[in-house]
Order: C-alpha cells, then sequence, then structure tokens
C-alpha cells in the first residue's frame, strides 16, 4: 500500500517510529545509527528509512514543520502503516531562565493554541500528553546519559514568529519551552490507541537571544537521537 505522502509498502515501515522534523536529520539518523537502513519513503523529500539498532528494528522519518504537516505522517503512519509507537525529536526555543540551549526537554504535556482539537468536538479543553511509558524510559534514558534535562509542559504553537508578550504568558505559567507539532502528535496517537512522546533539544533560547546555527540543528542533536534510540529498544 501506499498513500499520496508516503510510498512505503506494508512492512517496511517499524513498529517504532523517530521523527525529526527535518528529513536530512532523519537521513543523518539512518546513515550514522541504523545498520543496514533501507529509504522508504522519498515523497515530497519527506525522507524514511527503516534499519536496525542495537538489533531491533527502528525506523526514522521526517515530519515537516507545524501540527498540519505532522498530522498527516503521524496519521498514516498509525492507521495506514501499524506503527505503535512514535517518538518526535525535534528542536525547541527555551521559555525559562533555567532551560538552557543544547538542554533536552522531554515533554509530559503539550499545551497549544492550535484548532486542531475542534475536529473531536469535545465538551471542553483537552490537555494532551506523552505516553506515560515512553516517557519513563527517556527520562531514565536522559539520567543514565548524564545529559541536562528537563520533564514538564511545552506549547506547540501555529505561529512561529509571534509577538513576546504571548512567550511571556506561557512563560509565567510554567511551560519549558516553544515549538509546533507535539499536541498533534499526541492527540492522533491517543485517537488511535498508539503511544507518542516528544523529546527535544533546545536551538535558541527566546529570552537570552542565543541560538544554533542551521548545521548545529541538523547534526548536534545527538545526545537526543541516542536517548531516543535507547527507549526504541526498550518498548
Amino acid at each position: 500500500m501506499s498513500t499520496p505522502h508516503n510510498s512505503a509498502q506494508k512492512g517496511d515501515i517499524a513498529k517504532t517510529v523517530l521523527m525529526p522534523g527535518d528529513p536530512l536529520r532523519a537521513k543523518f539518523i539512518a546513515e550514522n545509527y541504523l545498520e543496514n537502513a533501507k529509504c522508504f519513503n522519498e515523497v515530497r523529500g519527506m525522507l524514511g528509512y527503516t534499519g536496525t539498532y542495537q538489533g531491533t528494528e527502528v525506523s526514522v522519518m521526517g515530519h515537516g514543520m507545524g501540527m498540519p504537516s505532522v498530522a498527516i505522517y503521524t496519521y498514516e503512519l498509525f492507521n495506514f502503516y501499524d506503527v505503535d509507537n512514535i517518538i518526535r525529536i525535534g528542536s525547541s526555543g527555551s521559555l525559562q531562565d533555567d532551560v538552557n540551549v543544547m538542554d533536552i526537554v522531554i515533554a509530559q504535556g503539550s499545551c497549544t493554541d492550535s484548532a486542531f482539537a475542534d475536529q473531536y468536538k469535545l465538551p471542553g479543553t483537552y490537555a494532551p500528553i506523552a505516553d506515560y511509558n515512553l516517557l519513563e524510559k527517556a527520562v531514565n534514558a536522559a539520567r543514565e546519559s548524564g545529559a541536562t534535562f528537563h520533564v514538564g509542559n511545552v506549547i506547540a504553537s501555529d505561529v512561529f514568529y509571534r509577538d513576546m508578550e504571548d512567550h511571556d504568558k506561557w512563560r509565567d505559567m510554567g511551560v519549558l519551552c516553544a515549538e509546533m507539532e507535539s499536541a498533534a502528535l499526541y492527540m492522533n496517537a491517543v485517537k488511535a490507541k498508539k503511544h507518542a512522546l516528544a523529546i527535544l533539544t533546545v536551538s535558541d533560547h527566546i529570552y537570552k537571544q542565543e541560538e544554533l546555527s542551521p548545521e548545529e540543528r541538523q547534526t548536534g542533536f545527538k545526545t537526543m537521537m541516542e536517548i531516543a534510540l535507547k527507549v526504541a529498544t526498550q518498548i
């Protein structure tokens, strides 16, 4: 089978998929961490690969930028390709003074300003959260790695260039960092009765005006990648 966005056939994709936003980061992981990696998708340049890591079959695929993009790819993986676990490995902008560039953020919950949940016609405000089993494994892996990491709420926003006043409000509510995908991923997962987690590397600090280069974003997130890969071997 295939979809308009994914040329993979049934069985080409592992039960656990790591998903960076940037497809070139997926290519980097496949080439540097996976054994016998084979490309299963090149449609729209959204590269996907399946190989093994320490004897465990793992796939890695880009998901693009923003909730509409991640929602399409993850919906198809969960519902059409029998994927059970998706771990987003992405970048984020810190909102807190003690969350610094290159720190790891494990997204326990995902606030959002998106209308994505409107499709479910819920009689209230839904709180998207990570799968606890994946969350616990990621915390243990992060602790063992010696990385500086934080666990808590993030904000998945539809807006990248936004007023500082909006950042101030999320910051005041203890939100650790801003990104653009995790809420849709978490909602897709729970609706499909599957499992999801977002592990983020802080690529810039919104208040300290610090940021990584595009090259550092593409290949410099090795600690995050290795934490996610370790989780994949334990599922």
